[in-house]
């Protein structure tokens, strides 16, 4: 079984937020790990971030739909690492 890992830049975070939780949300039983990063002061949080993930299981059918729902945002940059 491959480990995948990805990488998903948001570059509008408050554009498509909520798109791209509906997303995560309906693939979240193939998601093992969520970290998601973005540059925030008291005063101000960044408009653009970073979430990372690991999969549970490295079904490659399963990821590029997962991908192509992700790419129909626009906003979104998916980038993905596989170990096998």
């Amino acid at each position: 079984m491959s480990k995948v890992i990805m990488g998903i830049q948001v570059k509008e975070r408050m554009q498509d937020a909520l798109k791209l939780q509906s997303i995560l949300s309906d693939y979240g039983c193939s998601i093992n790990t969520r970290v998601g990063l973005h540059m925030a002061t008291p005063d101000a949080c960044s408009p653009s971030g970073l979430i990372l993930l690991e999969f549970v299981d490295g079904s490659e059918s399963e990821i590029a739909k997962f991908e192509k729902e992700l790419d129909a945002l626009g906003g979104i940059i998916a980038k993905k690492m596989i170990f096998d």
